[in-house]
Parts: C-alpha cells; structure tokens; sequence
C-alpha cells in the first residue's frame, strides 16, 4: 500500500514530517484545507516555502457550504495563493476539497493552470463531475460513498480510468469507527461489482491510475496499492 498522508495547515505538516520520515509507502502532503484557513490566517504565508520539501499536497480548496459560508473571502484568497504556488513550483499530486465549490475551484485551477488533481469525495452533481473530468481530473472515493444512492450513483459515473481510492478517515465512518486506511478493501469490493470485475482487477487498475498521475513527479510510487 502507498499512503498519502494529508494535513490542514502547513504548521501540521511540519509537525507530521518527523513521525512519518523513513516510513516506507507513506509520503505526507502539505495541506490548507479551506476550513481550517479562517482562524489561521497566517499559515497562508508558510505554504509556499514548504512546498519545496514535497510532491504531495492536500488537503486544499474551498468549501462553500453552511460550514465554510463565512470564510469564502479568505478561503479564495489562499486557494489561490497555493494555486499559484503550485504552477510555479511544478508537477505536483493534488488532492482537492470542494464541497458546495466545484466550479470555483475548477475557475482557480484553470487560471493558474494546475492539474491534473483530485477531487476527493466528490459530492456535486452528475453534470459538474462531468465537468470535472472533462478538465482532466481525477476523482477519489472512500466507503462512505457507497452508503448513499447519491454516491454509489457518483461512482457508477466515474470512469475506471480517473478513479483512485481514499479512506478519508476519521472524517469518514465505517460502521461506528473512523475508517483506517485497510478499509480502501472495501471500496475495491464495490468497484469490482460497478466495474465488473475482480478486486484483483480494480487494484491494478486504481494503481495504475495512481502510477500514471505521479510519474510527472519521477516515479514517487512504485509497488502496492495507491490511497488517500
């Protein structure tokens, strides 16, 4: 298995580098998730200098929901900070929130640039997934999903070639627990039946679209099963 370990401020990303180094198949990502940026603005201006020191970064983008309703001013405005950060520095894996925000983000992408990224839990509409893929993202899915006609019909949608796997965990739940990494098993089960195929055959195949969207990077990921 390959982790990619995100945080939401650039202070945790600093914090986590020592525990997860050496850690084989593991790589911690510089995040500024749009929910954590309002009460800590200054983290914005520590983005950019830490980004040097990754090829991963999550996660980041906006979140326009009743949740994120009264920070939209400052999210946008460190999006596109680390947006530009990112079309400066380069090839980059990216994982993305966008809750209540596809087409803002999608406008911050395209004017700087930046992708292909990951859309993780996708949860807008047939038509802006469409969107999404459209623009040469990928998209990220975790069990979660799966426990709503809204998601399983989301991932029906997904091509097989833009899917990539994702725990998301302790966000999200299996059960009465936070899913842990080993539950990805379970979404690889439910491809398998949407797909129709083996788990065998979904593992190659989100590996190899994990493998395809990091070899702009020079190969980060070798062997195992890719996930988020």
């Amino acid at each position: 298995m390959f982790l990619v370990a995100v945080t939401n401020l650039p202070s945790h990303f600093v914090a986590g580098q020592a525990p997860t180094r050496g850690l084989q198949g593991v790589r911690l990502a510089l995040g500024l998730h749009p929910l954590a940026v309002g009460p800590n603005e200054r983290e914005i201006e520590r983005f950019r200098p830490l980004l040097a020191q990754t090829s991963f970064v999550g996660e980041v983008g906006l979140d326009f929901s009743r949740e994120g309703s009264g920070t939209r001013e400052i999210q946008v405005r460190a999006f596109r900070e680390v947006a530009a950060a990112i079309s400066d520095a380069g090839p980059k894996f990216i994982t993305i929130h966008s809750r209540r925000a596809e087409t803002a983000v999608l406008d911050v992408l395209q004017e700087y640039r930046v992708g292909p990224a990951v859309f993780h839990w996708f949860s807008g509409t047939p038509a802006l997934l469409d969107r999404v893929l459209e623009a040469g993202h990928y998209v990220s899915v975790n069990p979660a999903m799966t426990e709503s006609e809204r998601g399983r019909d989301l991932i029906a949608r997904m091509p097989e070639d833009r899917v990539l796997s994702e725990s998301d965990g302790p966000y999200a739940r299996v059960g009465n627990r936070p899913c842990d990494p080993w539950d990805v098993s379970l979404i690889q089960a439910h491809l398998a039946g949407v797909w129709r195929t083996t788990e065998t055959g979904v593992r190659d195949r989100l590996w190899e679209n994990f493998r395809q969207l990091t070899a702009p990077l020079g190969g980060e990921g070798r062997t195992g099963e890719a996930n988020t």
